[in-house]
């Protein structure tokens, strides 16, 4: 009774409620995720990529705030074009990671800061997983700005904030964090399971992409 009398309420909650959402839709298993866990592992180039996931995320959430997101409701033609290319890159995606699968390499101390990705192909390869895939337009564009839009004009922008709050704590939590499977991944049989399961992952969502609509 006291809390919905407290001064900060106001600020607070619609704050913690778009940390809320934020986390409840980035908290799973896609492609975007499966990327930085694995280049973590690697620790190849991890803090560009989780800056590029990050950035991604809020520019999405606050143009969804600012309203875009009904604009991209009425035009379904987009979303189709965006479905169809997110697929391809996603087949082709899956397709590297089972060849990975089919001759795994293994994690070594010496070598587990230098791996074959430049800066600009993993940073881009962070990008297309981000802005190819449909769901993040849906996901930040539609719902978030539409749950933003509801908490009022002054409180949209405070579960704008926390929304990308929760990305911007997950994906170094992820990315970061994954640096403590390195002895895991010293073995090459790790990484087949690894690989194999991003495989099945990234083509599993391409089928759904493409049967979608």
């Amino acid at each position: 009774m006291f809390a919905s009398f407290h001064p900060l309420t106001p600020v607070i909650a619609p704050f913690l409620t778009g940390v809320g959402a934020g986390l409840g839709l980035i908290v799973a298993i896609g492609a975007q995720n499966a990327y930085v866990l694995r280049q973590g592992i690697r620790r190849e180039w991890i803090l560009p990529i989780v800056i590029v996931c990050v950035a991604s995320d809020a520019l999405l959430i606050f143009v969804g705030v600012g309203g875009i997101g009904a604009a991209i409701q009425g035009a379904p033609v987009l979303l189709d074009v965006i479905r169809w290319v997110g697929a391809a890159f996603l087949v082709a995606y899956g397709l590297f990671a089972a060849r990975r699968a089919i001759r795994p390499g293994a994690l070594v101390a010496s070598t587990a800061s230098r791996g074959g990705a430049t800066l600009w192909s993993a940073a881009l390869t962070a990008m297309a997983l981000t802005w190819l895939n449909p769901h993040v337009y849906l996901d930040t564009l539609v719902l978030l700005g539409s749950l933003a839009n509801a908490q009022g004009e002054s409180g949209r922008w405070l579960f704008g904030a926390g929304a990308a709050t929760a990305s911007a704590v997950w994906f170094p939590l992820v990315g970061f964090g994954a640096r403590g499977l390195t002895g895991f991944f010293a073995r090459p049989a790790s990484w087949r399971v690894l690989d194999g399961c991003v495989a099945v992952l990234m083509l599993t969502l391409a089928v759904l992409l493409a049967t979608r609509g």
